[in-house]
């Protein structure tokens, strides 16, 4: 089970810009307030909300960090390889989009595990070939379990948890996230439609124009 229409409802609540044009996307999640220091005078500033500084590991065995994301677009999402649920379906979906933009290189997608006691680095090397995928697109991570489920809660802003009364063990969010070059949230999509995947192709075309990567 998935918590996709209270993910959604949030985000949309924390929606800090609104549509200018039909070519300008939102950016999603609370602004912060800071303070600097300018010829002597504290000035108050907003900044928007940004994906935090990560570290984990892919399917082969590499590091992974905000910085291999560099200058890229991307979507994250959160599954588990032994979901018997939805993570097929939201594989098969993103398999589309990956397929579709297979040939611009500044198109990525990562994949966090929410099971990462289960889905090791050799589970997650098997199940992106069995997508028929490699590291050089797409990502699928796995790193302490905690550190995970905080990085779906404080930076993606989505569902991820351990829940007994659920199927295979885990509560979580179908939830795909468009992030732009400066880590920024800029589309939510229902990962489990496929009827989703044209308005995600045409959201990162968007971006691609926008040169926001």
């Amino acid at each position: 089970m998935y918590k996709l229409n209270r993910s959604i409802i949030i985000l949309s609540l924390l929606l800090c810009s609104c549509y200018k044009s039909d070519k300008e996307l939102p950016i999603f999640g609370r602004k912060k307030i800071i303070q600097k220091t300018i010829n002597g005078l504290v000035i108050s500033d907003t900044v928007d909300h940004r994906v935090s500084d990560f570290t984990l590991i892919n399917q082969d065995g590499d590091t992974v960090t905000n910085r291999s994301f560099q200058n890229d677009i991307y979507i994250a999402d959160f599954f588990f390889t032994t979901c018997p649920t939805i993570c097929p379906v939201m594989k098969s979906n993103l398999l589309k989009i990956h397929d579709h933009f297979i040939d611009n290189k500044n198109i990525k997608f990562l994949s966090h595990t929410i099971n990462p006691e289960y889905d090791k680095v050799d589970i997650l090397n098997q199940y992106s070939k069995n997508l028929g995928v490699n590291s050089n697109k797409w990502h699928f991570v796995t790193g302490d379990i905690s550190y995970i489920h905080d990085i779906a809660k404080k930076s993606y802003m989505v569902t991820a948890m351990e829940d007994s009364n659920e199927p295979g063990g885990f509560l979580h969010s179908g939830t795909f996230l468009l992030v732009d070059g400066e880590r920024r949230i800029r589309g939510v999509y229902d990962g489990t439609d496929e009827s989703e995947i044209s308005k995600i192709k045409n959201d990162i075309k968007i971006l691609l124009k926008s040169n926001v990567y």
